[in-house]
Parts: structure tokens; sequence; C-alpha cells
């Protein structure tokens, strides 16, 4: 399994890493089964991203994913952060094998997880604005990791 050096120097060396104490969003998603488990926290004022951070679980390619996601959000508004698709973040890591797509869509969907969390600390219900967030439920049938 080839990866680019991107996806490399992401797992290498991932970027936002850690905890946000005054976080006003979180969010976890993952598979336990698998044993990918993302963590993001949101940082938000007047509607920006002013920091993020992740914590995860998992192989390379999903701590290289959670690295890019945040890079991608940071500094950016509410609205630009639920335009981030998975597909986003797999082309900024300049590609991901067949395999490890799923840990795409695990970021992108810590991403609306954390915005989801955000919204309902406002007191405003997320799902019109941020979407039902569910497990992706072919997610053991793409990953090699799986006991399954």
């Amino acid at each position: 399994m080839l990866y680019s050096q991107k996806v490399l120097d992401h797992f290498s060396n991932p970027r936002n890493v850690g905890e946000l104490a005054d976080a006003n969003g979180i969010g976890e998603v993952g598979n336990a089964v698998c044993g990918d488990i993302m963590k993001m926290y949101l940082k938000i004022e007047n509607g920006i991203i002013q920091d993020v951070r992740f914590k995860t679980f998992g192989c390379g390619a999903a701590i290289a994913t959670s690295s890019m996601a945040t890079e991608l959000i940071k500094g950016k508004s509410i609205d630009e952060a639920l335009q981030l698709s998975n597909k986003a973040v797999v082309a900024a890591l300049d590609g991901l094998p067949p395999a490890k797509i799923h840990c795409s869509v695990l970021a992108e969907q810590a991403v609306r997880a954390a915005l989801s969390d955000y919204y309902r600390r406002q007191g405003v219900d997320p799902e019109p604005i941020v979407g039902k967030i569910e497990e992706d439920p072919h997610h053991c049938e793409s990953c090699d990791t799986c006991s399954h």
C-alpha cells in the first residue's frame, strides 16, 4: 500500500494535535470495531474557527486525514467548514488507497459532529444546519484492519 508524501508527512508530523481546554464544540466519531476513533475540538468566535485540535486513535491514514481536516478548516467560517468533504481531504493529501478512504469520511464526520455540538451549546438544533451525523454503515466493509 503506497501513501503520498503528504499522507506520510501528516502522519509523521501531525498538525493541531491535542485537546482544547476552551473548546466550544467537541465531536467524536468512530468505529470501535475497527479501532478508528477521532475526536475534534473547535474554538469558534464570531462564526470563525479560531482554533482546532484533534485526538485520533487509529491507523496512519486516520491520523493524516484528521491532521489535514484541521488544516483545511482552521481560520475558516462555520459555513466554509460545513463544505468540507471527505473528497477534499483526500485531494489535499494527494490521494489515499481505496481501503483507507473511510478514514477521510471519519474526518469529515468528526468536523460535523463538533459543529453540531457547538450549535447545541448555543441552544440551536444542529440537524437542519449540519445534517444528521451517522456512522458509515460501510466502514467495516472497506476496512482492512477489521476482524470481520
